[in-house]
C-alpha cells in the first residue's frame, strides 16, 4: 500500500473525529517562546492540521504539506473554524523533485512531528528535503519515538528501523548546530492515534548561515 492510500484510509476511518486530536504536539507547544524567533514556518506531513493551525495561532506565516487529500480537507476545516489563513499543499515530500525551488531556503522553522513512516533509506531523503526548506540560520524542530516505544505500543510505527535514536539524529544533523536533543518518557494524549505512556525524542537544530 502506498503512503497516500495508507493515510487516506486512516484519516477516513476516523470519520468526523481527528485521529491525532486538534491540539498541538506538546514538545512543539512547549517551545512557543522559541518559535517567536521567526516569521515563517512549514509543517511537513502535517496530517489533519493540529500543528499547522497552532503555529498560525502563534502569529507565524504557515505552510502545511501533506500527502493525504482526506487529511488536508479536515485541516482546512479546522483552520476555517478558527479563522486562520494557512497555505495547504498536497504533496509527497519524498518525491525526487521536492521541494520546489520557491520553497527552498525559505522558512525560519521546519516542523516535523511524528513523521516516522519511512525506514533508513527514505529517512535520509526526508531529512534532506527538510534541510532544503530551512533558510540559512533557520531551524528544524523534530519530534519522534525511540525504539523503546515498541514496548509501549501506544502509537507510532511498528518497525524498528523507522524509530529515532540520539545517534541517528546526531549523525543526520552533524552539519547543523544541534541546540536541543532530549529523549524522555511521558504520558501523551493526542486523539486515538497517540495515547498512553510513550518513549519520545525531540530535537531543535539550526542550519548554518
Amino acid at each position: 500500500m502506498d503512503q497516500e492510500t495508507r493515510w487516506n484510509t486512516r484519516y477516513r476511518d476516523a470519520g468526523e473525529d481527528y485521529l491525532f486530536g486538534t491540539e498541538p504536539n506538546r514538545f512543539l507547544a512547549h517551545r512557543a517562546g522559541l518559535l517567536r524567533d521567526g516569521r515563517t514556518a512549514v509543517s511537513v506531513a502535517d496530517g489533519e492540521g493540529r500543528n499547522s493551525v497552532w503555529l498560525a495561532e502563534q502569529g507565524l506565516e504557515v505552510t502545511a504539506v501533506e500527502i493525504s487529500p482526506v487529511a488536508v480537507e479536515k485541516a482546512r476545516r479546522l483552520a476555517a473554524g478558527r479563522q486562520l489563513e494557512i497555505r495547504f499543499l498536497l504533496a509527497d515530500m519524498l518525491a525526487p523533485d521536492w521541494p520546489p525551488h520557491d520553497m527552498q531556503n525559505a522558512y525560519d522553522w521546519v516542523i516535523g512531528v511524528f513523521i516516522q513512516f519511512v525506514g533508513a533509506a527514505d529517512r535520509a531523503r526526508q531529512f534532506a528535503a527538510m534541510k532544503q526548506l530551512a533558510r540559512p540560520g533557520g531551524r528544524i524542530l523534530l519530534q519522534g519515538y525511540t525504539p523503546k516505544q515498541l514496548d509501549y505500543r501506544t502509537g507510532g510505527p511498528g518497525d524498528l528501523e523507522n524509530l529515532y535514536t540520539r545517534e541517528i539524529l546526531l549523525e543526520a544533523f552533524a552539519d547543523w548546530e544541534i541546540e536541543e536533543l532530549v529523549d524522555y518518557e511521558e504520558e501523551i494524549a493526542e486523539g486515538k492515534g497517540h495515547k498512553g505512556r510513550s518513549a519520545l525524542i525531540g530535537m531543535v537544530a539550526r542550519k548554518p548561515g
